[in-house]
């Protein structure tokens, strides 16, 4: 299939564009480039994909209708894959004006560019931080999501609502994938792996919010790629069972779909710190904190719809996914 994957620079998107190539697929990528974090990181990964025939990397931002909608003309995509966004909970408190460009108004491009494309299927990244306050435990599709506790997680509930109205209204299958903590090789500096093992390597202590009473459904980046692939070869169709009666709030009589998509195994925070140490084998102290604003305090995906419709099986355990993580990153920060 031709395909566009945006935010290929990023963790997750360069991972699903170096599948979908290695599996045959016409890839395009696109990525602003921004400095959010380390920009040498999003050229590495980019590397990773240089020198494949059906791989093509242009630098463009989705805040631009202009030069996305010239790329959608020139490309005829068949399918997209739309990972593009600004992420991170805690920097929506110091730069709210960055998820407004990006989350809202990108994705409004982004969807009017798949209906004049006459998209196939548009798959997406929603978040588990939609379940905001909820504390029904495990976090499930069918949960009302109506209090968000930060910006982003707002952005995101608003991309399913705006991605609802698109499929409503042109008949675009669309997928929303609310993704909960993803991790791995290649992983972003500002998520806890690297911040923990940064301060492991250090021998700094490790600053742990909420008094370390967090829990966490880590997922593994191949756990990850491979869901959402099976989803994108899966299009969104209506629901004939939806009753606005009744409403599902996961389906709906338009070609639309929301998923969990996670390991389904929520995992203490502090045992996944001894974990991380043992993995990278030194120890370090921990320095409880009080919960940042915006924080959830749990999370923990129900996944047996995504298991149902599409046979998603997790299969990298935290300890074999810890340890794949370490490796990568004494290779990558430590080397030399």
């Amino acid at each position: 299939m031709k395909l566009l994957v945006t935010g290929a620079a990023g963790f997750i998107g360069h991972a699903l564009a170096e599948a979908l190539c290695e599996r045959g697929d016409q890839v395009v990528g696109i990525d602003n480039l921004n400095d959010y974090y380390d920009v040498g990181l999003k050229r590495a990964r980019l590397r990773r994909l240089e020198g494949r025939d059906n791989f093509r990397f242009q630098r463009l931002d989705i805040v631009d209708p202009a030069a996305l909608g010239d790329l959608f003309e020139q490309q005829q995509f068949e399918r997209v894959l739309h990972l593009a966004a600004q992420a991170g909970v805690r920097y929506s408190l110091k730069n709210p004006r960055a998820y407004v460009d990006s989350n809202l108004v990108g994705f409004a491009n982004l969807l009017e560019c798949c209906r004049q494309g006459r998209i196939g299927h548009l798959v997406y990244a929603s978040s588990s931080s939609v379940y905001g306050s909820n504390l029904s435990m495990p976090f499930s599709t069918a949960d009302n999501v109506d209090h968000p506790l930060s910006l982003y997680a707002a952005t995101k509930k608003a991309n399913e609502a705006m991605a609802h109205s698109y499929s409503h209204l042109y008949g675009i299958p669309c997928t929303g994938l609310r993704f909960f903590t993803v991790y791995g090789p290649w992983g972003r500096p500002d998520m806890s792996p690297i911040l923990f093992a940064d301060a492991i390597m250090r021998g700094d202590p490790i600053r742990v919010f909420n008094e370390g009473h967090h829990r966490r459904d880590f997922t593994f980046i191949d756990d990850i790629v491979a869901g959402v692939i099976a989803c994108l070869d899966r299009v969104s169709a209506a629901d004939p069972n939806w009753s606005g009666l009744d409403p599902d709030p996961a389906s709906s009589n338009a070609p639309w779909k929301l998923y969990n998509i996670g390991r389904g195994e929520p995992v203490d925070l502090l045992h996944y710190i001894d974990l991380m140490e043992r993995a990278l084998g030194r120890t370090t102290t921990r320095e409880l904190l009080p919960a940042q604003p915006g924080d959830v305090e749990n999370t923990w995906a129900d996944i047996a719809s995504l298991t149902t419709d599409i046979g998603y099986q997790p299969r990298i355990s935290i300890e074999d996914g810890l340890q794949l993580f370490a490796d990568w990153y004494i290779d990558y920060y430590h080397k030399n």
